[in-house]
Order: structure tokens, then C-alpha cells, then sequence
């Protein structure tokens, strides 16, 4: 039971902070809607976004403080591997209207058709990406 606490921890305070935001602010806390919204400073909500997109950013460095070191983090892939990865993820944020965070964790949260819809492609989409890459034939 104990390897599972730092994931339990996380995804609590993971709906704390949509949570707070949704509660606090009357905002969805989907992170690509709320990046997109850095390149506005003329829109109110800016210090807003800065301040939890910040958050974020300062998460495993605060962990390393209270913690007495990094956050262990490991990956088999390769440096341009990560880099196409990363443009997809980009491109499929903008193609289903928002990320993981924003339909997985705040629109099932609503029981948005069309999260519900969005989440069901991700987690498709990340089977077939395993089935392919590690070339597992059912």
C-alpha cells in the first residue's frame, strides 16, 4: 500500500487546486486553456493564470526542498522521440479542445459529453500508441 501514497497524495492535491480554482475563481482548470491564456496580459484573469501555471513549474523543486531530493522521474525514450511527442500532444490539445487535465479531471467531474467523449479518445489513443510502439499484436 505504501508505493501507492505519493500517487493518492498527488491526485488529491491534484482536485484540491481544480477545485480551489473552479470554487475560487469560477474557472475550469484545463493547463492548455490556461498557458493559451498567458499570452493575453490585457485579459483580467492573467495573474491568475500565471500564478497557478507557476505552481506547476515550482512543484518538483519545492518537493526536492521539503523532501531533501528530486522527485524520481524516469523515461526509455529518447530526447527527439519526447520532442514529436510533445507537438502531438500539443496538436491534439487544440483538435479535442482541451487537455487531459481540463476534460479528464474537471469535465468527467461535470459529466461533460464532451469530456466524456475527449477522455474516451486519450485513453484509446495511448492503447493503440503502446500496442504500436512496443509492437504488441493482440
Amino acid at each position: 500500500m505504501g508505493a501507492y501514497v505519493p500517487a493518492l497524495a498527488g491526485g488529491v492535491l491534484i482536485g484540491l487546486s481544480a477545485t480551489m480554482l473552479l470554487l475560487l475563481n469560477g474557472r475550469i482548470a484545463g493547463v492548455s486553456g490556461l498557458v493559451a491564456g498567458l499570452g493575453r496580459p490585457s485579459d483580467p484573469r492573467w495573474a491568475a493564470d500565471l500564478a497557478f501555471v507557476a505552481g506547476l513549474i515550482l512543484g518538483p523543486p519545492a518537493f526536492a526542498v521539503l523532501a531533501g531530493h528530486w522527485p524520481e522521474m524516469r523515461s526509455d525514450a529518447s530526447l527527439p522521440l519526447l520532442a514529436v511527442a510533445g507537438l502531438l500532444v500539443g496538436f491534439g490539445t487544440r483538435l479535442g479542445s482541451g487537455c487531459t487535465s481540463g476534460h479528464g479531471v474537471c469535465g468527467l467531474a461535470r459529466l461533460s459529453p464532451r469530456s466524456i467523449a475527449a477522455v474516451l479518445t486519450f485513453l484509446a489513443s495511448g492503447m493503440l500508441t503502446v500496442v504500436l510502439a512496443k509492437g504488441i499484436v493482440p
